[in-house]
């Protein structure tokens, strides 16, 4: 299925200047402006789809609550129990055939590396948005985990969202 017709799927990630979205032990001492302004976004589409471990880590943290209990659907090869406002899947294919029966015109794609890269290897991601805060970690997890692919991107704005960080937004060129 074409999904470019029917929803628009976004990348939303916080990293460091040097492209890491969580420390090696799942940090992300992330600034209040950057949470607020993801949490922003997520209300907005009132969805997100996330990886496994991901999921694991927000759920322990209690970060659901912080962005509004969205729709979730996570990606995970093992079987779960899903309940009201979460559901599992098998690939990111599956991830959004689940939102576009619910409704939504609108997909926010919340990481982490491996699921960031399984969307733009498959060509699914239509915008990005990144928020650099002004921080490098020695080591952690990446923005994209290494996969074969490549993008071109678009700059539409960029917006400084404290002293110290930036938000780039981007469109994903596409090829046929």
């Amino acid at each position: 299925m074409n999904f470019d017709e029917y929803m628009k799927v976004i990348l939303y990630m916080t990293t460091t200047l040097n492209g890491y979205i969580a420390t090696a032990t799942d940090g992300t001492p992330w600034s209040d402006e950057s949470w607020a302004s993801y949490a922003k976004k997520v209300q907005e589409v009132q969805n997100i789809v996330i990886g496994r471990r991901t999921y694991e880590v927000m759920k322990a943290c209690n970060e659901f609550e912080r962005i509004g209990h969205p729709f979730t659907v996570v990606v995970s090869s093992g079987e779960h129990e899903p309940n009201a406002n979460c559901v599992f899947v098998h690939s990111p294919e599956e991830a959004l055939d689940v939102l576009q029966a619910k409704g939504f015109s609108e997909v926010l794609v919340g990481g982490g590396g491996m699921l960031n890269a399984y969307f733009m290897q498959k060509g699914l991601i239509d915008e990005i948005y990144i928020d650099v805060e002004p921080l490098v970690f020695g080591k952690g997890i990446p923005l994209f985990a290494e996969s074969d692919f490549d993008a071109h991107l678009e700059l539409i704005n960029t917006k400084q969202l404290s002293k110290n960080t930036v938000q780039l937004h981007y469109r994903v060129k596409k090829y046929n």
